[in-house]
């Protein structure tokens, strides 16, 4: 049995491969951000439930309730195998450009974490199929 076979190690090695896309695609647009007319891109994070991207079981969804109105409502999942997803509802310059640095930055903190958390699940993932074969 391989290891790509093991559907959580599958799960965060596409995750992480994500993650080092989606740092290039905001890396370009932090680079980009006095370009005129350069519009700002981002890629939507992977979906699990797909039984092309998962081999074995299926991810299941869990979902925020708000109780109260006070509540913060949930948000959505902010030449590559991912999806685009570009929005328009950021301010436009006057050179037609639609980069916002503060908004990257941000995205780009959030995407650091993200993936340092996925190498560290991969990690002990697989310490632990060592320590069942009895390797370590």
């Amino acid at each position: 049995m391989a290891i790509s076979d093991i559907p959580i190690l599958s799960m965060l090695h596409t995750r992480m491969q994500w993650a080092q896309e989606r740092q290039r695609v905001l890396a370009e647009n932090v680079a980009n951000s006095d370009t005129p007319h350069y519009r700002a891109r981002d890629l939507t994070a992977p979906k699990f439930e797909d039984p092309g991207e998962v081999s074995a079981a299926t991810v299941s969804n869990v979902s925020l309730t708000r109780t109260e109105n006070g509540h913060i409502g949930a948000m959505g999942a902010s030449g590559s195998a991912f999806r685009t997803d570009t929005k328009s509802n950021y301010e436009v310059r006057p050179t037609g450009n639609v980069v916002n640095l503060e908004d990257e930055m941000l995205k780009v903190a959030a995407n650091q974490m993200d993936y340092q958390a996925a190498t560290a699940l991969y990690t002990r993932s697989l310490n632990l199929i060592k320590t069942a074969l009895g390797k370590r």
